[in-house]
């Protein structure tokens, strides 16, 4: 498929609005799965097309938002299986062989979300990016399905109901919050990309630490 700018990502949303054109809201709800599967797909323009597509009556407003959630819980699961697929014996064991990580950073991460995982699964799906990856967290400590698939359900409606009715409500005019959208998800980048460089300082320092010690006592005569 080819695309005015030539982007590859533009050529993806045109697909998702073709799947909707092709096959109708069913097109949407594989779309929105698709998504969750691989993030920089926007949601915040699949959700919004198929709002507008509702409006001009390719098909109801109740068959957008069933179809899209429905994709958004299909898309979640098969991200959680992923999660319980690798388990946590493989996480622990791939921590261990990545520099600057340790198996404690794992257990208590898993500690974390033992306590706070259903907070995180509900408003983790109204977060770019992580509305895809708090799956998978949610797969290794195997959370139970019905809880996952409650909170999923929730969050994920409660977000596609935005966008789904920005479209629907504001027609051609949709842009408006897929701007604000793209501000929020620009925030979300900038403060994931400060947490891992202030972890990484932190292991660096940690690292040469030790290394600064351990030369120290073998330099001891003593």
């Amino acid at each position: 498929m080819t695309t005015p700018d030539g982007s590859w990502l533009t050529a993806l949303v045109d697909g998702a609005v073709g799947l909707m054109d092709l096959i109708g809201a069913p097109g949407a709800g594989i779309a929105i799965a698709l998504e969750n599967l691989f993030p920089p797909l926007p949601s915040e323009v699949i959700l919004p097309m198929a709002g507008l597509a509702a409006a001009r009556g390719s098909f109801t407003l109740f068959e957008a938002l069933f179809w899209t959630t429905a994709g958004s819980v299909v898309g979640a699961f098969a991200l959680y299986g992923l999660g319980a697929l690798l388990g946590l014996e493989r996480l622990r064991t791939i921590a261990r062989r990545t520099p600057l990580l340790h198996v404690e950073d794992v257990d208590r991460t898993v500690a974390w979300f033992s306590r706070h995982g259903g907070k995180a699964v509900f408003f983790g799906r109204m977060l770019p990016i992580f509305r895809s990856l708090i799956s998978i967290p949610a797969g290794v400590v195997r959370m139970p399905l019905w809880r996952f698939g409650m909170l999923t359900l929730a969050g994920s409606l409660l977000w596609n109901s935005v966008f789904v009715l920005s479209g629907y409500l504001l027609g051609e005019q949709w842009h408006i919050v897929e701007e604000y959208a793209g501000i929020l998800q620009y925030v979300v980048i900038a403060a994931a990309a400060a947490a891992l460089v202030w972890f990484t300082v932190t292991r660096v320092r940690q690292l040469r630490g030790r290394q600064g010690r351990r030369r120290a006592v073998d330099s001891d005569p003593a």
